[in-house]
């Protein structure tokens, strides 16, 4: 079996089992229900970017709003998002998995590696990926997929994901995840998800 890994991630090759699939990846794209929007920001552009080279290799897109921790509820509704989702579940809290459907939805679809971008890079997304991780899914954070409330934990959070071997995952970025994508073999008629 020849490896299909994303190139340049850290701190180790991206899927750990070597075999990136799109059809069993998804890219999960975490906004609050209440904040900025990624219209307009090279995070979304870079979403969008991912879910159509994503798609064309036989992934799908999932949107996933959460409930913004207590002092961010203030801030506008977060406006529309740059790219189309093959499903959106709404979360009752700051984590994705939290009273949502997104965990059976996913294992419903057979998915088992999660690209991971959005709104909230230090809070909603770092926690959805951590959940995720918990849960036993293969979660790469797509770092310039993401927007930070507070730009100077950006490193903060990377490091987080990245200590201890990657303890909940790796971290990558846009450009390396499109060649991953472009790379990985297309599915042929007899391959089923």
């Amino acid at each position: 079996m020849t490896a299909h890994t994303v190139p340049g991630s850290t701190p180790y090759a991206w899927p750990w089992h070597g075999r990136l699939d799109p059809r069993r990846t998804v890219l999960v794209v975490v906004t609050p229900t209440h904040g900025p929007s990624l219209s307009g920001t090279g995070a979304g552009d870079a979403l969008s970017e991912i879910a159509r080279t994503l798609r064309s290799a036989g992934g799908r897109v999932v949107h996933v709003t959460t409930l913004p921790p207590p002092a961010d509820r203030q801030s506008a509704p977060v406006g529309q998002l740059p790219l189309e989702a093959d499903l959106t579940i709404a979360a009752a809290g700051v984590d994705g998995f939290y009273g949502s459907s997104l965990d059976a939805d996913l294992r419903r679809l057979g998915v088992t590696d999660l690209l991971l971008g959005g709104v909230g890079l230090e809070t909603c997304v770092h926690s959805t990926m951590r959940s995720a991780n918990d849960r036993g899914y293969e979660c790469l954070l797509v770092i310039d997929a993401c927007l930070a409330g507070s730009p100077d934990l950006l490193a903060a959070s990377r490091s987080q994901v990245e200590m201890s071997g990657g303890i909940f995952g790796a971290v990558g970025t846009t450009d390396n995840v499109l060649a991953a994508c472009a790379a990985a073999p297309l599915p042929t008629s007899g391959d089923h998800r």
